[in-house]
C-alpha cells in the first residue's frame, strides 16, 4: 500500500531566508512534483501573507510553516526579556500560517538552536521547566490562533535539551495541552535514535510533520538511512502528513555556517529537490 502522505521540500534548500520574493521558486517546486513547501520564517516582516497565498494558490502548492530559533529566541533563557522575545515571534509564525491556511507551527522552539553545553543536573531542571511553562504558554496562543506546534528534537550538536522522541514525549506529557505535536527529522535521527521505526512508533499519533534528508543531510538516497524502517514506522502509524526534504545551501555562508555544511552535498541544489522528490515519490508507493 503506498503511503498516503505529501512531498514537500524546504526553501532552505536554495535561499535563506525567506522572503515575498522567494515565491518566484514555488512554479519549479511544483514542476518538480512537489505537493507541498516548506516556508521557514527567519524574519515574519519579510512576508506578505496575501502575495504569497495567491502564489501558493496559483502553483497548488500546500504551505507547512516552521519557525527559526536563532540565539536571540530562547524560551530557556536566565533573562525573561527572550521569553518574550520567543512569544512575539511565535505569535508572528502563527498569524503567517493561518493567513495562508497552514495548521501548525514546526521547530525546536523550547531552545535557542546551538545552546549545546555541559550544565549541572539542577541547571538541566530549571530550563526544563522553563521550556515546560513557557510552552504551555505558546500551546495556550496555538489554541487561540487555531494552530498546534510540532516540536522537533535536534541532535546532541544543536541542543543539549531534547534529542530523541523519549526526551520530546516526556516534555509533552510535562505540558499536557492538546496543541502539542510532534516533528521529526531524519536526519537528527540518524545520529540520535537507536531505530527510527521506534521512534516513529513512539510518537504516533502526536506526530504532525516529517523532515527528511539523507544521514550526511544529503539527497534522500543517497546515504546511509533505513528508510525500510522508515516507511515501516509511518504505516504502523497510519501518518497522512507531509514528508519535506529540508537542507541547505551551502551558499548561504550564514545559514550554511549555522548547520555546519562546508561543502556542496549535490550537483545542484535543484538537482537535490528533483533527484531526492523521485527517490521519494518511488519510496512512498
Amino acid at each position: 500500500m503506498p503511503l498516503n502522505v505529501k512531498l514537500g521540500v524546504s526553501t532552505w534548500l536554495w535561499t535563506s531566508p525567506f522572503s515575498t520574493d522567494t515565491v518566484s521558486l514555488f512554479p519549479k517546486i511544483k514542476k518538480m512534483g512537489f505537493d507541498a513547501v516548506e516556508i521557514p520564517v527567519e524574519d515574519p516582516s519579510l512576508i506578505d501573507t496575501k502575495i504569497v497565498d495567491k502564489a501558493l494558490k496559483d502553483n497548488a502548492l500546500s504551505p507547512v510553516i516552521c519557525a527559526a530559533f536563532g540565539t536571540s529566541r530562547d524560551l530557556t533563557h536566565d533573562d525573561p526579556s527572550f521569553h518574550q522575545t520567543s512569544f512575539d515571534y511565535i505569535q508572528a509564525c502563527f498569524d503567517i500560517s493561518a493567513a495562508l491556511g497552514a495548521q501548525f507551527v514546526a521547530g525546536p522552539m523550547y531552545s535557542a538552536v546551538g545552546k549545546a553545553r555541559l550544565v549541572s543536573p539542577d541547571q538541566k531542571k530549571i530550563e526544563w521547566q522553563r521550556a515546560v511553562t513557557n510552552l504551555q504558554k505558546v500551546c495556550r496562543m496555538a489554541e487561540k490562533s487555531g494552530q498546534k506546534i510540532a516540536l522537533e528534537p535536534l541532535n546532541r550538536f544543536e541542543t543539549d535539551l531534547i534529542n530523541t522522541t523519549g526526551d520530546l514525549m516526556q516534555l509533552i506529557a510535562d505540558i499536557n495541552h492538546p496543541a502539542a505535536g510532534v516533528l521529526l527529522d531524519g536526519f537528527h535521527m540518524n545520529i540520535e535514535e537507536p531505530s527510527i521505526e521506534a521512534a516513529i512508533l513512539q510518537a504516533g499519533d502526536k506526530l504532525i510533520h516529517v523532515q527528511v534528508s539523507e544521514s550526511h543531510r544529503g539527497t534522500p538516497g543517497t546515504g546511509q538511512t533505513r528508510w525500510e524502517d522508515f516507511r515501516s514506522g509511518l504505516e504502523k502509524i497510519n501518518y497522512n502528513g507531509t514528508i519535506s526534504i529540508e537542507s541547505f545551501t551551502p551558499e548561504i555562508k550564514e545559514l550554511a555556517g549555522a548547520v555546519c555544511i562546508w561543502r556542496a552535498l549535490a550537483e545542484s541544489q535543484d538537482k537535490f529537490a528533483s533527484e531526492g522528490y523521485k527517490f521519494l515519490k518511488d519510496w512512498a508507493n
